[in-house]
């Protein structure tokens, strides 16, 4: 989301677009998504926001304690799209969420149901967060769990570490290249 990994982004200076650009990680997720698509392997987005007068927003959230006072994470608006160079092709589902988990309040896991899908290919932000969140919620529905280390970060690089140890007990870590290898 542009809020969280664009430069321009109220969140970037929580040195999320530093490890960003720092570790190529926007790129890696377009290459994830690429592959997944030409591998014909559902992409599915999720976003977090709240609506322009904040009634899904909790101030007893330590994550969104922010949000409402400087108006961050508005749906609707450049701050909670996806960024431009990993946008969804028509068709592509993009869930909203109000909380960490991608599982809590949306219909997420009807849809992977739906699909058919037993395994999910995880990339995103934050690592120590939302891919927390949603492997262990994952995993708890008995999900296989791939998370793309080279395709999530954190603020910085040791929470991003220390999450990913976290991580290997619920999910196999691994990369792109290795989850989602180039076709010829």
């Amino acid at each position: 989301m542009n809020e969280i990994v664009h430069e321009d982004g109220k969140y970037a200076a929580d040195g999320y677009y530093a490890q960003a650009r720092e570790r190529g990680v926007v790129e890696r997720a377009a290459q994830a998504i690429a592959r997944a698509r030409a591998a014909d392997i559902p992409v599915i987005y999720v976003v977090v926001g709240f609506s322009p007068d904040y009634r899904e927003w909790t101030p007893d959230s330590p994550v969104f304690a922010k949000a409402k006072d400087d108006g961050r994470l508005v749906l609707g608006t450049w701050a909670t799209r996806v960024h431009d160079a990993l946008k969804p092709e028509p068709g592509e589902p993009v869930i909203v969420k109000h909380r960490v988990s991608p599982f809590h309040g949306t219909d997420l896991a009807a849809r992977l149901r739906d699909r058919r899908i037993d395994t999910l290919l995880l990339t995103g932000v934050s690592t120590e967060l939302v891919v927390l969140a949603t492997a262990q919620g994952a995993h708890d529905r008995d999900y296989a769990v791939h998370v793309l280390e080279d395709a999530t970060l954190a603020g910085d690089e040791e929470i991003h570490t220390a999450a990913l140890k976290i991580l290997a007990r619920v999910a196999d870590v691994t990369t792109v290249a290795a989850a989602l290898p180039a076709t010829a």
